[in-house]
């Protein structure tokens, strides 16, 4: 994939705060700072004010079932559209070891989302083969950081989760 193309749908205010988000002494602290502060926000505002989604990034609240614990678990992430799903990109800021969220819809797939002012129940798949490479591109033309975390995360595949809204009725 060519660099034009990775920034082709950041816009250019974005980028300077993208390539600071992401390199590793800023996002070793915002991997931290980030969810303590955003999960109280984004459940104040009914999902629909974070910080990063200030600075234009979609976000939205998971909250999965402990593998461990069997309790609630709370991540603000990073999502994509993906038709009338949706999509996360585990790279954990870039960090070696999966990101809980993920093994916590490993071990129970079914979860809840808060995004705009909306609850509702989801289930999670691996993205398919077919589907990663196009869901990598989208994540990129989203978030710059994205690349970096990738040289970051070493042999560890960087998950890609499809959520799928599981119907009310």
């Amino acid at each position: 994939m060519n660099k034009g193309s990775q920034k082709k749908g950041i816009p250019a205010w974005r980028r300077p705060f993208d390539a600071l988000l992401s390199s590793r002494p800023v996002s070793a602290v915002l991997r931290h700072v980030m969810p303590a502060l955003d999960k109280p926000l984004m459940r104040l505002s009914g999902g629909r004010f974070s910080s990063t989604r200030s600075m234009g990034l979609p976000t939205l609240l998971l909250t999965t079932t402990g593998r461990k614990t069997g309790e609630p678990r709370a991540a603000p992430l990073l999502y994509l559209r993906h038709g009338d799903d949706l999509a996360l990109i585990g790279t954990s800021f870039g960090n070696t070891s999966h990101p809980a969220w993920y093994l916590n819809l490993m071990a129970n797939p079914r979860a809840t989302v808060l995004l705009d002012d909306k609850s509702f129940e989801v289930t999670a798949r691996e993205a398919s083969p077919e589907e990663r490479p196009v869901l990598w591109q989208q994540a990129t033309q989203v978030y710059g950081g994205f690349e970096k975390y990738l040289k970051r995360v070493g042999d560890r595949e960087v998950p890609i989760l499809v959520l799928s809204r599981l119907d009310s009725n």
